[in-house]
């Protein structure tokens, strides 16, 4: 789970990582001149808050120089769809900004941990070279790059630190910051169960103080249950609605970019389903897992979630009847089929426990279900009716 930047800012100031005075708002009234934070030079940051990098080169962080400029692009930038190059073409919306005074940076740094899951280990990654570039620079510069991983067992060490301040090139009061910080910022990320915490840029102020300028936060979501806090302030509206739809409704739905549904019980079969479909052809529209214990309204709410796609032109229901019988899975998508009024082709490949008698029960069910018992030939039979529906075309 993604934390918007002004509560990765209002988690890491808890860990005493000196962050800028901020101000949250959903509407431009809201940057009253006595609300705004105080500026020593009477600029402001307006930042969209979305779960996105690369808010800067889209016109999502704006400076303003006077209170009523403030609110003129808080009214511009609210309730606007904001599109990077890491959302893709559809955004995503802004509803809330964090206004925050003017910072003057001498330099600018990258400070980042993360989980090294091939070392199974916290790596930490550092550069000299922050900002909106980080990514060209780790691309062109490798050798700037300065990876640390630390050992669970004693954490992060004092050496460590003060080897990443030399490595990074502070000096003086930024030297003497900088391992306190980094101890905050190692202790933010094992408490709160994160997969990242990313400063960027980490700012030497003009007065030669740190100061983390922007933040990002990603939670790992198997950690729900003890971050609950955390997860009771997640902000749906920068989700796939599709994916926040199929959660409620205790789905694995994952959207992706082709025309061919899936749906699966089990991880695993759905990942070697999408591959058939690749292979032969095809191209995927979704990872859909409905889990071990299928019943009648989790196929009926797949369904619903898979219909509301406007690409897809064909679906793949492939089913291994081992915790409940192929015939009582057989009824289920029966029943949803009707339930939702399927008309889109669908093939049915069932394998297991009962499997050919749920596969007579689609065979007469006199709807649109096409019943296969080999998966190859179930990819390869709804690729050819997707390609019908598109006229042909691949």
């Amino acid at each position: 789970m993604n934390l918007h930047e002004y509560q990765a800012k209002t988690l890491l100031a808890g860990f005493n990582i000196p962050v800028a005075p901020g101000l949250v708002i959903n509407h431009p009234a809201q940057a009253a001149d006595d609300q705004l934070p105080a500026s020593p030079d009477g600029r402001w940051v307006i930042k969209a808050q979305i779960h996105s990098g690369a808010r800067g080169k889209a016109g999502g962080v704006r400076i303003a120089s006077s209170a009523d400029e403030v609110r003129a692009v808080a009214a511009d930038l609210l309730g606007k769809t904001l599109v990077t190059h890491q959302t893709g073409p559809s955004g995503l919306p802004v509803h809330q900004l964090l206004i925050e005074p003017a910072s003057a940076i001498a330099r600018e740094l990258y400070l980042a941990l993360t989980v090294d899951r091939q070392a199974q280990r916290i790596v930490l990654i550092a550069s000299r070279h922050g900002g909106m570039d980080i990514e060209q620079v780790a691309a062109e510069h490798p050798e700037s790059i300065l990876r640390i991983t630390m050992n669970p067992t004693v954490g992060l060490m004092a050496y460590q630190a003060r080897q990443v301040g030399f490595a990074l090139g502070l000096t003086d009061a930024a030297l003497k910051q900088f391992p306190a910080l980094l101890r905050g910022l190692y202790d933010a990320f094992v408490r709160h169960d994160a997969d990242l915490i990313e400063i960027n840029p980490l700012a030497i102020t003009a007065q030669g103080d740190l100061l983390a300028v922007d933040a990002k936060i990603a939670i790992d979501g198997n950690a729900a249950y003890r971050q609950k806090a955390l997860f009771a302030a997640k902000d749906v509206t920068q989700e796939d609605p599709t994916e926040v739809a199929a959660q409620a409704s205790g789905l694995n739905y994952i959207s992706l970019t082709g025309d061919i549904a899936c749906m699966v019980n089990g991880a695993g079969l759905a990942m070697a389903t999408m591959d058939l479909i690749q292979s032969a052809g095809g191209s995927p529209a979704n990872f859909l897992d409905v889990g071990g214990g299928t019943s009648t309204e989790k196929v009926a709410a797949a369904f619903k979630l898979i219909l509301a796609n406007p690409r897809v032109t064909a679906i793949l229901v492939n089913i291994f009847g081992g915790i409940v019988r192929c015939d009582l899975i057989a009824q289920g998508i029966i029943t949803a089929a009707r339930e939702v009024g399927l008309a889109i082709p669908t093939v049915v490949r069932l394998e297991g426990t009962n499997a050919e008698e749920g596969r007579r029960l689609l065979a007469e069910s006199g709807l649109n279900l096409v019943a296969e018992h080999d998966l190859a030939a179930a990819a390869a039979q709804v690729v050819a009716l997707s390609r019908q529906a598109n006229g042909g075309r691949v």
